[in-house]
C-alpha cells in the first residue's frame, strides 16, 4: 500500500501487501460490480464468483487500503453495543439472530481460510469483557444475563482476572472468538479472485451508480461497468445523500503497538467497558510480541487536538500493563456508528432492488463486512436469509429515537461553523505541513502550507452536505465534523460519503495561490 501524505500506516502491511490491479481504462460487463476493495468488498467478491457469477470490484485506491487495512481484526460475537442494549434495541430474537450471524461469520472466515490453505495466524481464541470502574460492574451483570437468555450458556462471569502478569478485575469470559492477520488473509482472497477469473481494478474512482434495468457503475476516467447487480462496500456509502448518514455516524478511533517479551501475553481478545472503550490483541513477530490496543474514540472532525488521543492511550495503557516497551507502531481508523447498534445489510433504501451495501460496521468490521457479503451473495442469489429483515438499511428502529435524534441534533450544531468567529486569518502563524480554516468575505477557505513552505488554497466547504472540514493534523488531513467525509491535504477525497474533491482555489478566481515569497502584509489576499 502506498501511504498518503501523513497518513498513519497499521502493522499489517509490515512486509505484507495486497495484489497489484491495473486501472480500468475501458468499458466492461459482469454480473455484478462490487464498489470498495476492503473485506466487505473482497468477501462479496469472492463469495459470489464461487456461486458462479462474473464479477468486477473496483476500488478507488489500492485494495484493502481504507478502513480494512487500520482494523485490529477482533472476530467475535461478543458486540461492540452490549448485548443488552441490543436486546432493548432488537427483542430478544433480534439479539439472538445478531450473535447467530457474527458466530456464522467467524466460521465463514475459519471455513474458507481451510478450504483455500491460506495462511494469516487465524487463532480461536478468549475473550474478556472486563470492568475497571466500581461504576461499571453492573454491566457485566446485565451482559451476562443477556447473554444466557439469548442462548450463550457458555459466557462466565469471573470475579477474578484469570492472567498472571496483569490484573484487570471482575470480567465475563467468551469463549470461542477468532483473530488473523487482516492482509494475509485478504491479500490470499484476493489472489483466489483473480486466479478464479474475477477482475479487479484500483486507482479507480466511481463517480456515478445507476441501478434498475439497465444498471451500470462509471469511474472517474469515463469508464463504464455494466451489470446486473451493484454492491457499495465503501465504509459509508457513496451513493446515498441522506438516508443512511442519518442512521449512522462517524468515528475517528486511534491504536497503538507496543513492544512486549515474546510470550509475555497470552493469545486473548479484551475490551473494557468503557465508553469509549479500550480494546487489546497480541500480534507475533520475530524478535518480539507486539500489544495492540486501541480506542479513545472521537466523533471524525470533532478532536482539535487528535495527538492527544494518543497521549490518553498510552497513559492508560501503561497504567494497566506497566511491562510495556516501546511503541513501535501508531495508527487511526475511522468506524461507523448506528444508532441501533447493528450494521446497514442489503438493499439500499430509496433506491433500485438491484443496487445493495454495506455499511455501519459499529466496531465489528470484520463480522460485520463478512455477514454483509453472506447476505448480499443469498440476495442476488434469490435464496432467503433469516437475518435480511434485521439488518435492512430501511429499517426504522423507534426503539432508538433518542440516540437518532441526539446524532442529527450534534451534526446540526456543526453548520453553526458557518458564523463562528473563530475562523479567522491566522496564516502567517501557520507552521509548515499544516492547515487552517479561514473566513474570507462569505466564503470558508482552507489553506495547506507543505514542507516548503507554499500555501495551497482550497474550499473548506465538504461537497456532501455543506459541512465545514477541519485540519486534522495527526493525519494531515481536512475531515468533515458532519458526516465524516476526508480528504487529503490537498484536498482530494478520500472517505465518504463525500464523493469528489475540496473545490480546488483555481475554481475560485479570487483566491489566488502564493509561494512563500509573494506573502506580505501589504498584498496579503485574505
Amino acid at each position: 500500500m502506498t501511504a498518503r501524505h501523513g497518513e498513519s500506516v497499521s502493522i499489517w502491511f509490515d512486509k505484507v501487501s495486497m495484489p497489484s490491479c491495473p486501472t480500468l481504462n475501458e468499458g466492461f460487463r459482469a454480473d455484478v460490480c462490487i464498489i470498495g476493495g476492503g473485506i466487505a468488498g473482497l468477501t462479496t467478491a469472492y463469495l459470489l464468483m464461487k456461486e458462479g457469477l462474473s464479477v468486477c470490484l473496483v476500488e478507488s485506491d489500492d485494495l484493502a487500503s481504507g478502513q480494512t487495512g487500520k482494523t485490529t481484526a477482533h472476530f467475535v460475537n461478543a458486540l461492540d453495543d452490549r448485548f443488552y442494549k441490543l436486546e432493548r434495541f432488537h427483542g430478544e430474537e433480534g439479539l439472538k439472530l445478531a450473535i447467530n450471524s457474527h458466530s456464522e461469520a467467524i466460521r465463514k472466515v475459519e471455513e474458507i481460510v481451510n478450504q483455500d490453505k491460506i495462511e494469516c495466524e487465524l487463532k480461536k481464541v478468549s475473550g474478556y469483557l472486563f470492568s475497571l470502574d466500581d461504576k461499571e460492574e453492573d454491566v457485566l451483570e446485565k451482559e451476562y444475563e443477556a447473554a444466557h437468555r439469548a442462548g450463550l450458556v457458555d459466557v462466565q462471569h469471573l470475579a477474578f482476572s484469570p492472567f498472571q502478569n496483569f490484573n484487570l478485575g471482575p470480567s465475563l469470559h467468551f469463549p470461542s472468538q477468532m483473530q488473523l492477520h487482516p492482509i494475509k488473509y485478504l491479500s490470499s482472497l484476493a489472489q483466489k479472485i483473480i486466479d478464479g477469473g474475477g477482475k479487479m481494478f484500483t486507482q479507480s474512482h466511481v463517480v456515478e451508480v445507476h441501478g434498475g434495468e439497465n444498471s451500470y457503475v462509471k469511474t472517474k476516467n469515463g469508464s463504464v461497468i455494466y451489470c446486473d447487480s451493484i454492491v457499495v462496500a465503501t465504509n459509508t456509502p457513496i451513493n446515498d445523500m441522506f438516508t443512511i448518514h442519518t442512521k449512522q455516524a462517524s468515528y475517528r478511533t486511534y491504536v497503538m503497538g507496543f513492544k512486549i517479551l515474546k510470550g509475555s501475553f497470552p493469545d486473548v481478545l479484551l475490551w473494557d467497558t468503557l465508553d469509549p472503550y479500550h480494546y487489546i490483541r497480541v500480534e507475533h513477530s520475530s524478535d518480539s510480541d507486539i500489544l495492540i490496543i486501541g480506542g479513545e474514540d472521537h466523533k471524525t472532525g470533532q478532536e482539535a487536538h487528535p495527538e492527544t488521543c494518543y497521549q490518553k492511550l498510552e497513559t492508560w495503557a501503561r497504567a494497566h500493563f506497566p511491562f510495556l516497551g516501546e511503541v513501535a507502531y501508531k495508527w487511526s481508523g475511522q468506524v461507523m456508528e448506528p444508532v441501533d447498534g447493528l450494521a446497514y445489510l442489503g438493499k439500499n433504501p430509496m433506491d433500485e432492488a438491484n443496487v445493495y451495501v454495506i455499511t455501519g460496521d459499529s466496531g465489528n468490521g470484520m463480522t460485520h463486512c463478512t455477514i454483509g457479503a453472506m447476505l448480499i451473495t443469498d440476495l442476488i442469489m434469490g435464496r432467503e436469509n433469516l437475518w435480511e429483515k434485521l439488518y435492512s438499511p430501511s429499517r426504522v428502529s423507534l426503539r432508538a429515537t433518542k440516540e437518532y435524534l441526539k446524532e442529527n441534533l450534534n451534526v446540526a450544531v456543526q453548520y453553526a461553523d458557518w458564523l463562528d468567529p473563530k475562523f479567522k486569518n491566522n496564516l502567517e502563524n501557520l507552521e509548515n505541513d499544516s492547515g487552517i480554516v479561514f473566513r474570507k468575505g462569505g466564503k470558508m477557505m482552507a489553506a495547506y502550507k507543505n514542507e516548503d513552505a507554499v500555501v495551497e488554497y482550497m474550499s473548506a466547504v465538504c461537497p456532501h452536505l455543506a459541512g465545514i472540514v477541519h485540519w486534522n493534523s495527526s493525519e494531515k488531513s481536512w475531515d468533515c465534523p458532519c458526516h465524516g467525509s476526508r480528504f487529503d491535504c490537498h484536498g482530494k477525497v478520500i472517505e465518504g460519503p463525500a464523493n469528489s474533491d475540496l473545490k480546488a482555489a483555481d475554481d475560485n478566481k479570487d483566491i489566488p495561490k502564493y509561494s512563500p515569497g509573494e506573502i506580505h502584509k501589504s498584498d496579503h489576499p485574505l
